[in-house]
């Protein structure tokens, strides 16, 4: 679950808008989609509101890689359907899925589609788990037992299924944008599910100003309680924590970040990884597998990458929040 402080911002910078000087022509969109929220603002050539093509854009895309939708690519490969042709937005979902898999040795992996429904947190409903159980669906757990062979997936294990849901909603951002860069549009703040990217400024003519959350371990959050606030210019951020998606049973904590090596939940420090990249698939993708990999790791990756940027809070000594941010993240901070 991918949650950063969007919802405040949005609704001051929509009040600037309003205000703002008729030439700035500054629009604000809302919504839900994907069982979630979206939120974008915009300056558009002569006001134009681009909501209703934007919304069928986004069904497009839903209609590529939502397992929630029966008919989708990605529902019908899961089906093996032998007549499915990967689609554009599929194929660059799943070429990026697999770079980040390689670069995180596997932490980042769509195929754990089948642990997570098993653990409660899918497009299924949940099963008895079981180490029997457990060790059944690891067989068909693995990035490398699916390929892209021209238009089409080759899988390995039939049983087999992919879920996009860790980077889509990063993939859809970068579609909007897009979309809004195309028309004509020079300042934009595409936000969808808490995964946002921004391109030059606001109605108030500076640059889009984005706050992360505090962790809170009773699954909770204020809007107002705030870890850090950043500029965001042409750059995309992507949270993901495990402090809101869980559940208690026999009062043990089962989070829904899956260890794709193991089958089970993480258990682990981290509470929050904030991503920056040069687009939202990648942030995306990058802050679900640092969740995965906890903080040591995860920082070995970002200081050994140039293109990304990260934020990580964790649980320290008699459970204080700490903080760790690259250096790059670091400029970005507002004091």
């Amino acid at each position: 679950m991918k949650k950063i402080t969007l919802l405040a911002l949005f609704v001051g910078l929509l009040i600037m808008a309003g205000c703002a000087p008729k030439t700035q022509k500054y629009v604000y969109n809302e919504g839900t989609v994907y069982t979630t929220l979206y939120h974008f603002i915009y300056s558009s050539p002569n006001g134009k509101d681009f909501k209703d093509s934007i919304e069928l854009k986004m069904n497009e895309f839903g209609n590529s890689l939502s397992t929630f939708i029966p008919t989708s690519t990605i529902s019908r490969i899961n089906k093996n359907d032998s007549t499915v042709k990967v689609d554009p937005y599929f194929r660059k979902c799943f070429l990026k899925a697999e770079e980040v898999s390689k670069k995180t040795n596997g932490a980042f992996d769509m195929t754990v589609a089948p642990l997570v429904n098993a653990w409660g947190f899918g497009f299924t409903k949940k099963d008895s788990i079981s180490p029997g159980l457990i060790d059944s669906l690891m067989k068909t757990v693995g990035y490398q037992k699916v390929k892209l062979v021209g238009d089409k997936i080759v899988k390995e294990n039939p049983n087999t299924m992919l879920d996009a849901s860790a980077i889509s909603k990063g993939e859809a951002v970068d579609m909007v944008c897009d979309y809004l860069a195309s028309h004509g549009c020079k300042n934009y703040m595409v936000e969808i599910g808490g995964e946002v990217r921004a391109y030059g400024v606001n109605a108030k003519g500076e640059t889009w100003r984005i706050g992360i959350n505090k962790p809170n371990n009773k699954g909770l959050y204020d809007d107002n309680d705030l870890e850090d606030v950043i500029h965001l210019n042409d750059k995309a951020l992507a949270t993901s924590g495990n402090y809101r998606n869980f559940y208690v049973k026999d009062g043990k904590r089962y989070a829904h970040t899956i260890d794709p090596h193991t089958g089970y939940p993480v258990q682990h420090s981290l509470l929050s990884s904030s991503v920056l990249a040069n687009n939202c698939m990648t942030a995306d993708a990058y802050a679900t597998a640092f969740m995965v990999l906890g903080v040591e790791k995860a920082k070995k990756i970002v200081e050994n990458d140039p293109n990304l940027e990260a934020y990580f809070i964790y649980a320290g000594d008699n459970n204080m929040n700490m903080v760790w941010y690259s250096k790059g993240f670091k400029n970005l901070i507002i004091k």
